[in-house]
């Protein structure tokens, strides 16, 4: 990765260079953010899961997977759309895992300070307001590993901003241990719903339906790659809708989700306003 920085706004022959030696690249466009999906690609039609886990078989003349549009290929980095898109692009995005890097984002003076304290001397890249860390090895990415830390890696990309200065250290340790979550304890919330109106056995209390359905909900949470509030919640709300009126849902079943949630970096008050709130929006 010894590419010259292109300054002049001429991000074509930046990419096709990186590309060149093994870096995956995509156009962003102003604010770091990548080009959105294509019209094909509304609701992920073509079978694509947009910065998820499995980007599907697009065929899309356009960049319009976030990280998974990354490619190294020349011809479909210099085919037409493409350059339209470079035209317009405001940087150059790359893939750090899709390369075998990892890259620690410290985006503060105060991160970095802690960066010099705790992790090896690696290759360094100045930012807008800090530096890039680059490490030889591909980890899985994650966010807030600790205040104004990100680590990209898989999964996730960057903005080329030049080689840097320094020989890249081997990934060590200590910075995979940054991606890895303590467990949470967590506090099952009480459930009480209404019973089935009129009596009955619940249609839904079989025991593959529901943790199929509790399985989906934990995935989806589990995979979502922003929006984490939101999705939650979204989640909450469609497990109850299904489930919430006829009492098939445990404390056990609620703990499952609750723990998902957590491990996306909800607090436990956080969830019990999400269940809460879902809750109260189906009048349970």
């Amino acid at each position: 990765m010894t590419q010259p920085t292109d300054f002049r706004g001429e991000h074509l022959p930046t990419a096709l260079s990186l590309a060149a030696s093994g870096v995956p690249v995509l156009p962003l466009r102003a604010g770091k953010v990548p080009y959105g999906n294509c019209r094909r690609c509304a609701g992920n039609a073509c079978g694509g899961r947009p910065n998820m886990k499995t980007p599907g078989p697009c065929i899309c003349p356009a960049p319009c997977h976030g990280w998974a549009a990354t490619t190294t290929d020349p011809h479909v980095i210099n085919s037409l759309t493409w350059r339209r898109a470079w035209r317009a692009a405001a940087a150059v995005a790359y893939h750090p895992g899709g390369a075998g890097l990892t890259v620690v984002d410290l985006d503060n003076p105060a991160a970095i300070a802690w960066a010099r304290e705790t992790l090896p001397v690696t290759r360094t890249v100045p930012t807008t307001r800090g530096e890039h860390w680059l490490y030889q090895g591909a980890m899985q990415s994650a966010n807030a590993v600790r205040p104004g830390v990100d680590i990209k890696s898989t999964m996730a990309y960057a903005r080329w901003l030049g080689p840097g200065t320094g020989t890249m250290t081997a990934l060590p340790d200590v910075v995979r241990a940054l991606a890895v979550k303590e467990p949470t304890a967590v506090r099952p919330a009480a459930i009480t719903v209404p019973a089935l109106a009129g009596g009955g056995e619940c249609p839904h209390r079989t025991p593959a339906y529901l943790d199929r359905g509790i399985a989906m909900a934990e995935q989806r949470i589990s995979e979502a790659s922003g929006g984490v509030h939101a999705t939650v919640y979204r989640t909450f709300l469609a497990v109850l809708s299904t489930h919430g009126r006829c009492g098939c849902l445990t404390e056990a079943h609620t703990a499952r989700l609750f723990t998902a949630a957590q491990a996306k970096g909800e607090s436990f008050r956080h969830c019990t306003d999400a269940w809460t709130n879902a809750r109260t929006r189906l009048g349970l």
